[in-house]
């Protein structure tokens, strides 16, 4: 055999891991059906991002969307896992970066970890819209793609984010993306929530800053996802609307991107020309 026992497990070992996350992959589906790996019930509700319950979705173009991100990466956790096996014969130089990465948070410990991710992904990364990076209104990239083009909108930062924190060791149902809405403007953003010690933490691209969740009092979470998929955020007053929610982009003001006292970040002009327009 060309390929060795350790190889061939290590290489599953990181496909298992980012499955663990993109449970609902086409990869993943087969296994299942194969037997070889156990499909569990959707959990029950449990403590989610800003104190609100969450609702499956059922099949979208939300749905599709997050589905086609997630066979990017099962493509690309071949890739890396192969980079990790032997980096001297490795041709992907995302995938090395994205190593450093992941090596770099794995050897901290606590806050210390998600804050060396997002502070890495936010440097790896020039923000640009999907319209002046690709000529399309939205196009949700996988982490490798992403570290590749050197830019991405706020939902290509929080993509790669969420693996490489899944990659150092947190634990799937502790990671959520999240599209959050500007109440004054109506404008949107993509980040990634942590829970950790009872408390979920917001990684944004526009900042180096971790803060509590409850610090975002000037947004409405819409959509969150995970293992499960996409969700809705149930919110009383809105609970009863018809699920018709088009997602704008945010304009990001270079004056809001904050920083530590001795490291900067690229500053950003908008998260997207459009996250997307969803018909639930």
């Amino acid at each position: 055999m060309s390929v060795s026992i350790a190889t061939q497990a290590k290489t599953l070992a990181f496909a298992f891991l980012v499955n663990a996350l993109f449970g609902f992959s086409d990869a993943s589906a087969r296994m299942a059906q194969d037997g070889i790996v156990e499909i569990k019930p959707p959990r029950a509700l449990t403590a989610e991002p800003f104190g609100l319950s969450t609702s499956v979705i059922g099949e979208s173009p939300l749905q599709a969307k997050w589905r086609e991100v997630a066979r990017a990466i099962d493509a690309e956790a071949i890739v890396i896992a192969d980079c990790d096996r032997d980096r001297s014969h490795c041709a992907s130089q995302p995938a090395l970066r994205f190593l450093d990465i992941v090596k770099a948070a794995a050897g901290r410990e606590g806050l210390a970890r998600l804050g060396e991710i997002n502070r890495a992904i936010n440097l790896a990364i020039r923000a640009l819209s999907d319209l002046a990076q690709y000529g399309v209104e939205d196009r949700w990239s996988s982490p490798l793609a992403t570290l590749a083009a050197g830019a991405g909108d706020c939902e290509d930062y929080a993509i790669a984010k969420l693996v490489a924190l899944r990659a150092a060791g947190i634990a799937a149902d502790n990671l959520r993306l999240v599209i959050i809405r500007e109440t004054m403007t109506g404008e949107d953003h993509a980040v990634v929530t942590v829970k950790t010690d009872g408390r979920w933490r917001v990684l944004d691209n526009r900042t180096l800053v971790m803060i509590d969740d409850s610090e975002l009092t000037k947004y409405r979470p819409l959509f969150a996802f995970d293992a499960e998929g996409a969700k809705r955020f149930e919110q009383p007053m809105l609970a009863q609307a018809p699920i018709n929610t088009p997602v704008r982009p945010a304009d990001i003001e270079p004056a809001s991107v904050q920083t530590s006292a001795n490291a900067s970040v690229p500053q950003a002009t908008s998260c997207d020309e459009g996250i997307a327009t969803f018909a639930m």
